[in-house]
Order: structure tokens, then C-alpha cells, then sequence
């Protein structure tokens, strides 16, 4: 059962609906928030989810309490709308592996490949792909590319490590980075937990650094692939709703667990490592989120020139998902010319 707020946290989320409904504002909260800065936005969910809300929002300001590259989408989506990040200390560990310099560099090493970029990245980066995905549609987006198509997939190893497997593209190379929270999720953590809870599915985020051991130990068949699902965070989100098991282990930051146990009243979740917190995503409070709407701080910006690049790879990464994906453009090409 989800606690209630505290009653210092019920006078700031007034507040701050009050704010909100002042400046003509939406407030989007990513699934690793606080569980009281959840509480108060109007949507929760991953990157993809936030996307697709901030490029359709009819909001005149946009609340991103998530990090700092998720409201740089944000922005680029929605030039004309304010953008506000509660805390510019909310930078992203796997998302600072690579920059635009790295990039062009592999790119000059493999000069005919399509490069798709995880949404956590920056906005420079984004500009120099051609596609950006999510752990939710990696797969979908990957598959859409032409098979005999090089692909550079950056920067996070573990879920280009699950995507390569699961395409069977031998011709993908995948960057070496990896997101700190998630690559602190060990197998070790996964015996325990399911020792513990040996009835409780086990869902995990193909983020973390698991990922590839288990899936690797399931196929050796030294895992056993009962109730192991790798799932996107809203994958993990759905299954639940989907499925008979009353109990859950959760890879993944344990930010989720709030909004498993606010959708899922009847059923009960474990983290698979309870130290999995990202301190980026922690440092959104609601207080910061009041000072936001009432000083309108930190507005975030894109230069023209990187936003309109980087928005031809966030609107492929939007539009595929759950959809027929459409052949791809040649590298760099523009979709409209």
C-alpha cells in the first residue's frame, strides 16, 4: 500500500497545482521521481512517454521532473512552449559516456552506417544520429533498418547488448557505456532475491548490467526462464495488469515501485537491489518544483541549428513504437527533401 502525504507535502503539491493551473502549465514526471513529485504530475512515465506528452501538450510551460536531457527533448519538440528543469543538477550518468565529438569520430570510423542513439543522450549527440530510441522501442527501430544496413547503437552497452540478441544483427556495434544505477544490479542480486521470493516473477530493465548475464544464463539453462521477463519501464508497468503471479522482483531504479504499488494495490513488488536509487532523478523535490513555477527557473534552450537536427531523430524515435516502422533514410539525409 502506497503511504499518504505528508502534510507538508499536501500544502506544496496545492501549491504547486495552484502554480500550475496559474502559468498554463504541464508537469511531467519521469517513473524514477520521487514518489511525491509523481503524485503531483499530470503524467508519469519513461523518456518515450514524455515525449510524446511535451510535442502534444497545448500547455504554454512544461514542468520536466525528470533530467536534464529529457527536457532538452522537451524543448526541441516544443520550441514555442517554455520549458522549466526543477534542478540543473539533474544530469544523467550514461548519458554523459559520449558526446558529439565521440560521436563523430566512430562515425568517421564507419562512414555508411545509420547511428541510433537511446534517448539518453544529449541534444548534440541526438543531432548527429539518425535515430533515437528507447528501451521500449530499440528493438522496433533496429528492425526497421535494412539488414544489410551497419548500425553504430550508443551509448548504453547493456541494452545494445539485448537488442543485438534479440535482432541478430551481427552488423551492429554498440558504444561501451552504461548508466551507474543499473549497472549496479548484479546477478547476485537477482539469486538472492529470487531465493527469497521463489513464486514472484522476475521482470528486468535491459539497462541494467543483469541483463546480459541472465538472459545468457537462460539460454546455458542455468537460470531457470520461469517468469523472467525483459521488459521496457512500461513494459514493466503492464505486466502486472496481465498477469495471475501476485508478487514481483523488480530490476530496474527503484523510483518505479511507487507507481507499480499505486496502479497495483493487490500485489506486491520487490526491488532486486534497494541501494538502485539514481541520485540525479532525486534531486526533483517538490519544493524546488513550487520555486520553478513561481520564479519560471531553469528555463532550457536548444540552439536552433542542433534542435532542428536532433528533432529529425526524436520524431522517428516518437513515431515508432507499436507501429509499422517505415524504412529509414540514408545517414543524414533529411526525410522531407
Amino acid at each position: 500500500m502506497v503511504a499518504p502525504l505528508a502534510t507538508a507535502d499536501n500544502a506544496l503539491h496545492d501549491e504547486i497545482r495552484a502554480l500550475a493551473k496559474k502559468r498554463n502549465a504541464v508537469i511531467l514526471a519521469h517513473n524514477y521521481q520521487r514518489p511525491e513529485v509523481q503524485d503531483v504530475a499530470d503524467y508519469v512515465g519513461d523518456s518515450l512517454g514524455l515525449s510524446r506528452e511535451a510535442a502534444r501538450t497545448g500547455a504554454d510551460v512544461i514542468v520536466v521532473c525528470g533530467v536534464h536531457f529529457m527536457a532538452e527533448t522537451a524543448a526541441i519538440l516544443s520550441p514555442s512552449k517554455t520549458v522549466l528543469l526543477p534542478d540543473l543538477a539533474a544530469g544523467c550518468s550514461l548519458a554523459s559516456t559520449v558526446d558529439a565529438d565521440q560521436l563523430r569520430a566512430w562515425k568517421s570510423e564507419h562512414p555508411s552506417a545509420v547511428v541510433v542513439s537511446y534517448v539518453n543522450t544529449s541534444a548534440e549527440v541526438k543531432a548527429e544520429s539518425d535515430y533515437c530510441c528507447t528501451s521500449g522501442n530499440a528493438v522496433e527501430i533496429v528492425n526497421s533498418v535494412p539488414a544489410d544496413q551497419e548500425i553504430l547503437f550508443l551509448p548504453d552497452m547493456f541494452l545494445g547488448a539485448h537488442v543485438r540478441r534479440i535482432t541478430g544483427r551481427a552488423n551492429m556495434h554498440v558504444w561501451m557505456g552504461e548508466c551507474h544505477v543499473h549497472a549496479g544490479i548484479d546477478p547476485e542480486n537477482i539469486r538472492l532475491q529470487r531465493s527469497l521470493h521463489p513464486g514472484a516473477e522476475f521482470l528486468i530493465h535491459p539497462e541494467c548490467g543483469c541483463a546480459t548475464s541472465v538472459v545468457e544464463a537462460v539460454s546455458a539453462g542455468d537460470v531457470d526462464p520461469e517468469g523472467v521477463h525483459i521488459l521496457s519501464t512500461e513494459g514493466m508497468m503492464q505486466r502486472p495488469g496481465n498477469s495471475s503471479a501476485s508478487e514481483f522482483i523488480i530490476a530496474t531504479e527503484i523510483g518505479i515501485l511507487h507507481r507499480l504499488k499505486r496502479n497495483y494495490p493487490g500485489k506486491t513488488f520487490y526491488a532486486a537491489n534497494e541501494r538502485a536509487s539514481c541520485a540525479y532523478m532525486k534531486v526533483t523535490t517538490l519544493a524546488k518544483v513550487a520555486e520553478s513555477l513561481e520564479q519560471m527557473h531553469h528555463r532550457i534552450t536548444v540552439p536552433e541549428a542542433i534542435a532542428k537536427r536532433a528533432k529529425l531523430a526524436i520524431d522517428r524515435m516518437v513515431s515508432i513504437g507499436g507501429a509499422t516502422p517505415s524504412t529509414p533514410p540514408a545517414p543524414g539525409v533529411d526525410p522531407g527533401e
